[in-house]
């Protein structure tokens, strides 16, 4: 006999007749459930079951789940989802506590999303993805993403691609990509997340083979409202406006607009810009040059996120990289002051600027579909679950590191020299946090790195690798072919958030 059908009748023998119809009926109930495909796994089932003592639950889970081919979750001493740590069952006790890891000095919290959504069946354990490019367009969440990046870098002592001196901390944007862009102590890179122009060509030159690429979108309305107050100092064609009118400009944008001159891009399709497409085309005129658009983009990217369901979108980039909870845990970085915004954008201006930028409205609104096909996909109960357990992580780190009612703070009001974001103009507010007075250590570091603006951290990294490529004194090398001097009129600040 089989020994597990041995252990079951032993504990048969030991078991009043009301707990064996207990028993049958509660492993009834899990193989129907299994049977029916619902996403139940066998400790969720345990803390609905607990007129049932623990140790024949999981007797009856091994029996009616864990030998069952079509099991959903997994069942057994340890489940592991996508390359991470084990879920630990204790058969002798009515609690089953997930296996944690510590963040530096932040206290521990579960690290990876608790029996939500598994990856697909039978999929072997996969380890944690290492190689990623980020496309980080403008205005659109990027900078946050950038963070994360850089952060999930710093911890597996990985390198990023930074930009040479002469592009700033953008490559050289918005000149198409180079990789004699990137600064030879960054090479070869693992991680890319700074802004740049797409080029396909060059980047997979830069790039190790297996990168994952991601990219992320906005709503065009509410993306180019931030670009027109983000910009509006900068870019020719916001200038011109009377009285920095946002309306004004799309009642008549041909009469500011003026294509080819100097950060024209901000004004103009600057999503399918920053893709390396045409910002001139239109799709009312040219439907199938949209497409052809599209079809790139797809045969590149992994992954389009959606800033308007950003956490959603790192539940998915969580799993394609088979990440763990503390790896896309963040602080909102470059967000104006509530001041500095429409509090709503009217329907008529959304409809002026989705015309204006028709363009990157067909762009958002097919990888918007595509988006919540993956979700579907995925299970949108499982990505949501995730979802709400990535922003209950998140307040707790965020209390842990800027006290117990953290807010965003205006730049003036914050005192730590290396987290006061840069201010585009004297009209906009960028927001970020500070930390508590009297704090060192590794929690502090951790909680620096949480909150820093992108110019600072990536001045940083770039120190940080020289040192470790012993590069430190050498002179920087020249570019051959550097960009024109009017790049540099853009501030050393702008971040695309």
């Amino acid at each position: 006999m089989p020994p597990i059908l041995q252990h079951v009748q032993q504990a048969t023998k030991m078991m009043s007749r009301r707990k064996i119809l207990l028993l049958v009926l509660g492993c009834s109930t899990v193989s129907l459930l299994i049977h029916q495909g619902a996403q139940l796994s066998c400790i969720q089932f345990f803390k609905q079951a607990d007129r049932l003592r623990a140790q024949y639950l999981v007797d009856c889970c091994h029996l009616a789940a864990c030998h069952t081919p079509l099991l959903v979750h997994g069942c057994g001493p340890s489940y592991r989802p996508w390359g991470g740590a084990g879920v630990e069952l204790h058969s002798s006790h009515t609690s089953f506590p997930l296996r944690t890891t510590p963040h530096p000095g932040l206290g521990r919290y579960p690290k990876l999303f608790p029996l939500s959504c598994p990856p697909l069946r039978d999929s072997p354990p996969r380890p944690k993805h290492m190689t990623v490019a980020f496309l980080k367009t403008h205005k659109t969440a990027g900078t946050t993403v950038q963070n994360i990046l850089f952060r999930f870098a710093e911890r597996h002592n990985l390198t990023v691609a930074l930009p040479h001196p002469s592009c700033e901390h953008q490559f050289c944007y918005p000149r198409n990509f180079s990789a004699h862009f990137v600064h030879p102590a960054t090479r070869p890179p693992h991680v890319l997340a700074s802004h740049l122009r797409f080029d396909r060509a060059e980047l997979e030159r830069l790039m190790p083979p297996g990168t994952v690429y991601v990219t992320i979108l906005r709503e065009p309305a509410s993306m180019f409202e931030s670009l027109f107050s983000y910009y509006n100092q900068y870019c020719p064609a916001f200038r011109r406006v009377p009285n920095a009118s946002l309306e004004a400009f799309l009642r008549a944008p041909e009469a500011y607009y003026r294509a080819g001159e100097h950060f024209a891009m901000f004004a103009h399709n600057t999503l399918a810009y920053d893709l390396g497409g045409d910002n001139e085309r239109s799709p009312r005129d040219d439907a199938a040059y949209l497409a052809g658009l599209i079809r790139q983009v797809e045969e590149v990217f992994s992954l389009v996120m959606i800033a308007e369901y950003f956490d959603e979108s790192l539940v998915l980039l969580r799993r394609l990289l088979a990440w763990d909870l503390d790896d896309v845990l963040y602080a909102k970085l470059n967000a104006r002051a509530a001041s500095s915004r429409l509090a709503a954008i009217p329907a008529a201006l959304a409809r002026a600027a989705r015309a204006w930028n028709a363009l990157d409205a067909g762009l958002y609104d097919h990888f918007n579909a595509t988006f919540w096909r993956r979700v579907a996909s995925a299970g949108r109960a499982c990505v949501e679950r995730e979802a709400r357990e990535l922003r209950e992580a998140r307040e707790r780190l965020l209390r842990r590191c800027f006290g117990e009612e953290p807010v965003l703070r205006p730049a003036a009001q914050i005192r730590t020299k290396q987290l006061q974001p840069w201010q585009p103009s004297r009209k906009v507010d960028i927001m970020g946090y500070d930390l508590p007075s009297g704090g060192a250590g590794p929690a502090t570091e951790a909680c620096l790195k949480l909150a820093m603006p992108e110019v600072q951290y990536s001045s940083y990294l770039l120190r940080k690798q020289k040192r470790r490529g012993g590069v430190r004194a050498r002179p920087e090398p020249v570019l051959d072919n550097p960009p024109p001097r009017p790049i540099r009129a853009l501030p050393r600040g702008p971040q695309g958030h």
